[in-house]
């Protein structure tokens, strides 16, 4: 006798006849596993499962202060000397253009053009220090004060620092007439100073009887 297998003997006997095998029973169900890259819902609902952000520690900010800090122990000399020595510069060559205007004024118009120490900038007020201001007015009789007819050219009003712009000798006044020749003593220096005093910064201008000017470094003791 030949024996049937054992699914179609299960079959022909715990079904009633005419109805199919189920296929559920044969076959588990299928389960699929998670998404791991999809959001699930519990992620987004519950806040505290999500990986919080972390800061600075304090090792990490000591570290970048030490690191500014040196940085501008090295920058700030430089950038202190790279000021003064512009601000000098730029006082020094305020009153060198206009000492350059007036003789060029004074040679152009063929008459007398004055500079002085004023620090109210309409009339000359006397003194050796220049640092509080100084204008530039025509001098038609060349006496190196501002009279009636006479034009204010240019103003400069006093220095907004500390530093000292004084002459040596004694000098409040600088005429030049129509031929461009100064009423000075030959060799007249004004020195422009830092307070306190620092010789790198320190400039002279030097005023000349034929009218030269110029602006000479400063070695320590004399200009050169």
């Amino acid at each position: 006798m030949i024996s049937l297998p054992a699914f179609l003997r299960t079959t022909s006997h715990s079904r009633h006849p005419g109805s199919l095998p189920s296929v559920s029973s044969k076959f588990p169900p299928l389960s699929l596993p998670p998404m791991s890259g999809m959001f699930s819902s519990n992620c987004v609902a519950n806040p505290a499962s999500r990986r919080t952000s972390r800061g600075y520690n304090m090792i990490e900010m000591i570290t970048v202060m030490s690191i500014v800090a040196i940085l501008v122990a090295i920058a700030g000399p430089s950038y202190r000397y790279v000021t003064n020595a512009n601000r000098i510069a730029s006082e020094g060559n305020g009153l060198l253009g206009d000492l350059q205007y007036a003789r060029a004024e004074a040679i152009k118009e063929g008459q007398g053009v004055s500079v002085c120490v004023s620090n109210d900038t309409k009339t000359c007020t006397g003194g050796s220090a220049w640092q509080d201001g100084w204008i530039v007015f025509s001098d038609v009789n060349g006496n190196g004060a501002v009279d009636a007819g006479d034009t204010v050219l240019r103003v400069q009003a006093k220095f907004s620092g500390s530093d000292t712009f004084v002459a040596t000798p004694n000098l409040a006044v600088v005429t030049f007439n129509r031929e461009g020749f100064a009423a000075v003593a030959d060799g007249t220096m004004i020195t422009l100073q830092t307070v306190p005093e620092v010789t790198s910064y320190t400039r002279c201008l030097s005023v000349r009887l034929v009218g030269l000017i110029a602006i000479q470094p400063y070695n320590g003791g004399t200009c050169q």
